[in-house]
């Protein structure tokens, strides 16, 4: 097993991994934005939590994902859910997604200080040698901030998905290899000192 329990902390916010007693605490923070609106992203509401939760705690027992929710240090509150999935440990490559933060929380540092948090221990605990991000083609938003975490996009993933409208998803691949991991990192310190 690559992965192992693990918290992660940084000035304001704690990664710490996904239980079935978070079920409702997600669900409070994706009501702020009524997130599940969205049609191109899989964040969690009432009616499905419990699946979302099992989904991802059956992906975590065969070793390919290691789920997080999502802490405010200041307030204590749940205010989101990330996780490392699809991890590939002949490869040493693993996959940063299922990323979604409470609609106040979007546009404020904590996106990259949780990015920082997983890349740091992707690249400088697991040893790594790839990091990969996905997102929809429609979703602007997310593509924008993967590329400002310092990603590449590698591609497109044409007709990647089935929708539940029976429509496909176009996804959208972006990386971080390690050889640009210091550079990439520097520059994520640097937001954040920046921002403060």
């Amino acid at each position: 097993m690559w992965f192992k329990d693990v918290e992660l902390e940084s000035e304001n916010i704690t990664l710490t991994p996904l239980t079935m007693a978070h079920a409702d605490a997600l669900v409070n923070a994706a009501t702020d934005g009524e997130l599940w609106k969205l049609w191109f992203t899989s964040v969690p509401s009432a009616e499905i939590i419990d699946d979302y939760i099992t989904s991802a705690l059956e992906q975590k027992a065969k070793g390919l994902s290691l789920p997080f929710v999502v802490i405010d240090k200041a307030s204590g509150e749940v205010i989101g859910s990330t996780r490392f999935c699809n991890a590939d440990l002949l490869n040493q490559r693993v996959e940063i997604g299922y990323t979604w933060y409470s609609k106040s929380y979007q546009k404020t540092s904590c996106n990259t200080e949780c990015k920082l948090l997983l890349l740091t221990h992707a690249f400088e605990t697991l040893n790594a040698i790839a990091v990969e991000f996905r997102t929809s083609w429609h979703n602007q938003a997310s593509r924008a901030a993967i590329a400002r975490l310092g990603a590449k996009q590698d591609g497109v993933l044409r007709n990647h998905q089935r929708l539940p409208n029976g429509g496909y998803r176009d996804t959208v691949v972006f990386s971080i290899i390690n050889t640009e991991w210091p550079s990439v990192k520097e520059n994520l310190k640097f937001k954040l000192s920046v921002r403060c």
